[in-house]
């Protein structure tokens, strides 16, 4: 039901549903409140670390920011009565965990590279002081939730954890990685083991009552519901089918009336932004259920409205769950700029479309609707009674032999009216001198019997390439330095490339090149430094260039859609006048007939 997807949006609303937290992947997270529709504050240049770098100072910046997950932490009251406020738990892709105060509008506290790899998922009971971190190392973090001191770490699987979730109780905790396992808090002994997914699991949820724990897995068009009783079965209990995957999961539990047994609500939000529910007084009734869906408007007119920006929903709390089959659901759905907030009361089997409003967003102003340009274009279709008055057209004819004409030729462009011919940056900056020319000297080096026919254009194993430097003579060692440390400096080959080469010669020719070059290694400390000192900055322009391009993608596949749906409504337009022009021609055929 839309082009547009919203799987790299993180959102969370607070525990009292009065706060909204949404981040767009540009290090940016903004707070909206709930009640008024309006934006409450935004956390930006938040330092991507707080220690120092060798290659000087750290460079801040919203884009350099990464945020993987986003979860907003439900104190006890005691707590929250102490702390005055909520708190905003996120983890980065750079491996830190970090706690926001929003009321104050502060990092309250962070711990850093708590995941060497990134952190993957946060998590913590409905009312407790812990907090559950899990990342690529495969390892889940116990912290403290006033101070984020670190209290218990364990090895939860042997390759990297995609997902992770805490019972309301805070008795078990689920880890999705190869498997998905469940292990007890307290003592970190495995509970349970199933087969899991074979794709990495993006969102996982506990039940209320800790019996069963729902997932759903990338590329995976269903939500697997898990039984939790500690038996050897590794299979899941029911499927719910989708028609895109999830990327958010919330359950309710209902009364079934009978003993030992408890039906689901279920809650999910795919990657499309369409929001399903589901509602069974039992698994069987659950798996059989059809799943209603809430989604936003996003027909043509909607598309042509918001300049190819569709409206989603890509947040969802589940409240209650009331007799027959009934749901309230708050909802954040809209635009990203300008989420509007709702409780929808859901009946299982009806489909909801929501209203999008528009008050208060700002639109970029573009050419008028195809509507509006069809309805004011008029056409007069010229016979005996008005063509006196018209002339005929004076075609400009250009002269490709004598060139008497002043109209020039027009350079050829490509589709998208860019230049079919562009010079990249470098070749540019060389040919204005600004870097120097290729040395060809370097090249006659690299290519000489000192690399072994081994080239520097791709990635050579490290076995081989030690073989390769420690049957060097000291002196060849010395010499291929030298140039490697020109090629690194000439930018002529990549850096991933040359400096393993670089490493290795000082592991194995270190004394030799001390005693004969030791200016050598200063030459290539400055040069080591120089590069690392714009590493910060090449990473925000990185981000940057990401996030622009990802615009602009996405801008032209929504452009190339209006173009479409214009291209056939000129096809019908022109059908229209070429059916009059023939009923004219017939009339004034008709004419001349009976003057004859």
């Amino acid at each position: 039901m839309g082009t547009s997807h919203i799987r790299d949006v993180l959102s969370s609303f607070n525990p009292a549903l009065d706060l909204f937290a949404i981040s767009v992947g540009d290090g940016r997270i903004k707070i909206w409140d709930t009640a008024k529709g309006q934006l409450q504050t935004e956390f930006a240049d938040i330092a991507s670390t707080e220690t120092g770098s060798i290659f000087g100072k750290q460079e801040g910046g919203h884009l350099s920011m990464d945020y993987t997950c986003m979860k907003w932490l439900s104190l006890e009251k005691k707590k929250k009565r102490k702390l005055g406020s909520s708190l905003l738990v996120l983890g980065t892709g750079g491996g830190d965990v970090l706690a926001l105060d929003v009321s104050a509008g502060q990092l309250k506290w962070r711990v850093n590279n708590c995941h060497p790899g990134g952190v993957s998922a946060v998590s913590f009971p409905k009312h407790g002081s812990r907090i559950y971190t899990a990342g690529a190392d495969g390892m889940v973090c116990e912290l403290d939730s006033m101070s984020g001191n670190l209290l218990n770490k364990f090895s939860a699987a042997s390759k990297a954890i995609s997902s992770l979730a805490v019972s309301p109780d805070g008795n078990m905790i689920a880890t999705a990685a190869a498997q998905l396992k469940i292990f007890n808090s307290s003592n970190q002994k495995k509970v349970q083991k199933f087969s899991g997914h074979p794709a990495a699991v993006r969102c996982m949820v506990f039940s209320e009552d800790g019996k069963y724990v729902l997932s759903s897995a990338l590329g995976e068009r269903y939500v697997a519901v898990w039984k939790i009783d500690g038996s050897k079965n590794k299979s899941a209990c029911t499927f719910l089918a989708m028609d895109h995957p999830a990327v958010f999961l919330d359950s309710k539990c209902v009364s079934s009336g009978i003993a030992d047994e408890v039906g689901l609500s279920v809650v999910a939000i795919s990657e499309m932004g369409v929001c399903y529910f589901w509602h069974g007084k039992s698994i069987g009734e659950l798996r059989n259920s059809k799943p209603t869906k809430i989604f936003a408007p996003c027909d043509d007119g909607v598309l042509q409205k918001h300049k190819g920006a569709l409206p989603n929903v890509f947040a969802a709390k589940l409240q209650t769950v009331s007799e027959p089959a009934c749901g309230h659901v708050f909802l954040a759905y809209g635009l990203l700029i300008k989420p509007s907030f709702e409780k929808v009361i859901v009946h299982s089997g009806k489909d909801i479309e929501l209203n999008v409003s528009d008050d208060g967003i700002l639109l970029p102003v573009g050419q008028s609707r195809k509507s509006k340009k069809v309805a004011d274009k008029q056409i007069t279709a010229l016979d005996r009674s008005n063509a006196d008055g018209a002339l005929l057209p004076v075609p400009k004819i250009f002269d490709l032999i004598d060139g008497e004409s002043g109209a020039m030729p027009v350079a050829s462009k490509d589709k998208d009216g860019l230049d079919s011919v562009t010079l990249c940056m470098e070749d540019k900056l060389r040919s204005l001198g600004i870097l120097p020319s290729s040395d060809h000297t370097l090249k006659s080096t690299m290519d000489s019997k000192i690399l072994k026919g081994i080239s520097l254009d791709a990635s050579i194993p490290n076995k081989k390439m030690k073989a390769a430097v420690s049957s060097m003579e000291p002196n060849d060692a010395l010499s291929m330095l030298k140039g490697l440390v020109d090629v690194w400096q000439s930018r002529s080959h990549s850096g991933k490339h040359v400096v393993p080469w670089i490493s290795c010669i000082l592991v194995y020719h270190s004394d030799y090149v001390k005693s004969q070059e030791p200016k050598l290694l200063d030459s290539l400390y400055k040069v080591a430094k120089s590069k690392g000192a714009a590493m910060n900055s090449l990473f925000q322009l990185s981000g940057r260039l990401q996030l622009v391009s990802a615009q602009i993608d996405k801008a032209s596949n929504n452009k190339s859609l209006v173009l479409e749906r214009d291209e056939q409504e000129d096809e019908s337009e022109d059908e229209d006048v070429d059916e009059v022009l023939y009923d004219v021609d017939e009339d004034s055929q008709t004419g001349s007939d009976g003057d004859d």
